[in-house]
């Protein structure tokens, strides 16, 4: 049981305990690192004193918020708070303690775990996914009609499909390569720099396509850069794939409205940058800058060579990273990876309301977006995921289950001691195995097969042209010898046996790699800090932070209203406004 073997905690937590400036020291944050304060932020004290009057709003109007949007606002009210448990970080050398608190992981709006999930993620690929070849980014934006969840592989898949097919027909007329393999690593986005309704796709695709020698190895051949008609091309070819999903399921068109209604009026007023509730229901979201007339549609700085729209769909292509070039193709992961808001673009106004401030103006001059406390749940609730979906997704030859993948992909970064050329590097370098040292995979040319005995075809290759190619599916027959498990090909017999998984990075090693911050350097004497013990009883937590003089309960939620709605507008004789125009998107996202 955590915290469990110390017959005091107050011991545990204080071993120092004769010395008065170990307190300060607890306290007091190192070196070029901080502890974070998330209840002090402006984010995390709107979200107390909302949640409640919210969520009672909602089951008032029957219309309750799904469960996983509740727990999403609830966990994020736990995230960072040390009354809701911490880690213990330990320096034995000076006896110094730090405390760390736990963090809620979620994937919706948390800018602490966002911020995290984005730099591990980015690291991951970095290291990991992307070989060293040139990579390119697509990015679909989606009308309003296609931001229903139950849709989002469907319309993914028909998107891939489509530029699939294109890279290997500009690869066919190139280099006269019939059948080659493609490669891409989809971002999910639901959101605007303004918290709108904003579903569309991130696609990082390696901008070429891998052959199959005659001598067996995987060959990179890259492609010239798009054209604006090779762009369009794949996007009237994606929204033919899409049209045929449609059909497929115009009976079920409205299932969101009917299963969800306060997603579905939540979305559609975020969609159209309307106020959903309260007593400016219906209005137009109100905006702070230096406004100016928008510039003519012909002369849309957006409107470069390799951009295109169709049917309400846009499609861009302009962003590539060339070969080699790691710290850009990182940097862009962030970019796609990034949560939809940060702490800082928050801002009180004088009369109690709040500003958004936008990452860049909008092009008529606006600066900020104005709203009421209540108003920023109401747009944060259609930016949070469902659950069980996805929201980065591997494609083609760098599928988890794509046969030449590991052939394609880096190995699995080195151990923390070897990528940071401490003592364990010697020892790492004097037990690599040859499966796991020689020629860096990931290169533009590496062996498709190296066992002689092995036939020449490697099996069939991926295509955009079949269902099932991009991703494979749990319909699949079951593999040789595992019933349970889908088909995922024989294993190669040059495939490393017990190959270990790419490991991901810790919270410490993430810290030094983005803000090059040592979080385990102990700021007393210099010395490597070390986790002692992982205190989840709240109790345990509670004496703890008694002994140390911190904080030892969580900021209180402040209470729903005792009556609802309905009942103080009948009384006052008003019309309660809670219900907005739902009226469908046509395709161009104009009613």
């Amino acid at each position: 049981m955590p915290g469990a073997g110390h017959s005091d905690p107050c011991d545990a937590e204080r071993p120092s305990r004769e010395s008065d400036s170990n307190h300060a020291t607890l306290r007091e944050a190192a070196d070029g690192y901080a502890p974070r304060s998330p209840e002090q932020t402006l984010l995390h004290r709107v979200v107390r004193e909302q949640i409640e009057t919210f969520l009672a709003h909602t089951r008032w109007r029957d219309q309750p918020a799904p469960r996983f949007v509740e727990e999403e606002f609830r966990a994020y009210l736990r995230c960072g708070v040390l009354a809701h448990g911490f880690l213990r970080v330990h320096c034995d050398d000076c006896r110094l303690d730090r405390l760390i608190p736990f963090s809620c992981k979620r994937r919706g709006f948390c800018p602490s775990c966002g911020g995290r999930r984005m730099a591990d993620t980015a690291a991951h690929l970095v290291d990991c996914v992307f070989p060293e070849v040139p990579v390119r980014q697509w990015v679909l934006t989606l009308p309003y009609p296609l931001h229903d969840s139950r849709l989002t592989s469907a319309v993914l898949r028909a998107f891939l499909r489509a530029l699939f097919a294109e890279l290997r027909r500009r690869a066919r007329h190139r280099w006269s390569i019939p059948r080659g393999q493609c490669g891409a690593v989809t971002f999910i986005q639901r959101f605007g720099s303004a918290l709108n309704a904003n579903l569309h796709f991130h696609t990082l695709v390696l901008d070429g396509i891998y052959a199959r020698s005659e001598l067996g190895t995987a060959r990179f051949l890259p492609l010239p850069q798009p054209t604006r008609h090779e762009v369009a091309r794949v996007l009237a070819g994606a929204a033919r794939r899409i049209a045929r999903v449609l059909e497929s399921r115009a009976a079920d068109e409205d299932a969101l409205a009917r299963d969800e209604p306060l997603l579905s009026t939540l979305a559609s007023a975020s969609l159209r940058t309307r106020i959903a509730t309260g007593r400016h229901a219906g209005e137009r979201w109100r905006r702070l800058g230096d406004r100016v007339e928008p510039e003519d549609s012909d002369a849309d700085p957006e409107a470069s060579r390799r951009v295109a729209q169709h049917g309400g769909m846009s499609l861009h292509a302009d962003v590539a990273v060339p070969a080699r070039d790691r710290r850009r193709l990182e940097r862009l992961c962030h970019y796609v990876g990034r949560p939809p808001l940060a702490s800082d673009r928050l801002e009180e106004r004088p009369d109690g309301g709040l500003a958004l401030r936008l990452k860049t103006p909008w092009r008529d001059g606006t600066t900020h977006i104005l709203m009421e406390p209540h108003e920023l749940l109401e747009r944060l609730v259609p930016l949070i995921p469902p659950p069980r979906a996805h929201q980065v997704r591997y494609h083609g030859v760098l599928a988890p289950c794509a046969s030449a993948r590991d052939r394609v992909v880096p190995g699995p970064r080195p151990t923390p001691g070897l990528a940071m050329g401490g003592p364990e590097a010697k020892e790492a370098s004097a037990e690599a195995t040859p499966a796991s040292v020689g020629t860096r995979t990931g290169s533009p040319e590496t062996p498709w097969r190296t066992d002689p005995a092995a036939p020449a075809d490697p099996g069939p290759s991926v295509s955009a042209d079949r269902p099932g190619d991009l991703e494979p599916s749990a319909n699949d027959p079951p593999a040789p010898g595992n019933p349970r498990a889908p088909d995922r090909r024989d294993r190669p017999p040059d495939r490393p046996v017990g190959r270990p998984r790419p490991r991901r990075l810790g919270w410490a090693e993430l810290l030094q790699r983005v803000f090059a911050v040592d979080a385990l350097r102990c700021p007393r004497c210099g010395a490597r800090m070390r986790v002692l013990a992982s205190i989840e009883d709240a109790e345990v937590a509670r004496k703890i932070l008694e002994c140390l003089d911190l904080p030892a309960r969580a900021p209180p939620l402040s209470p729903a209203p005792s009556a609802s709605p309905r009942h103080e507008a009948e009384s006052s004789g008003e019309e309660p406004a809670w219900v907005f125009d739902q009226t469908p998107l046509g395709a161009d996202g104009i009613a």
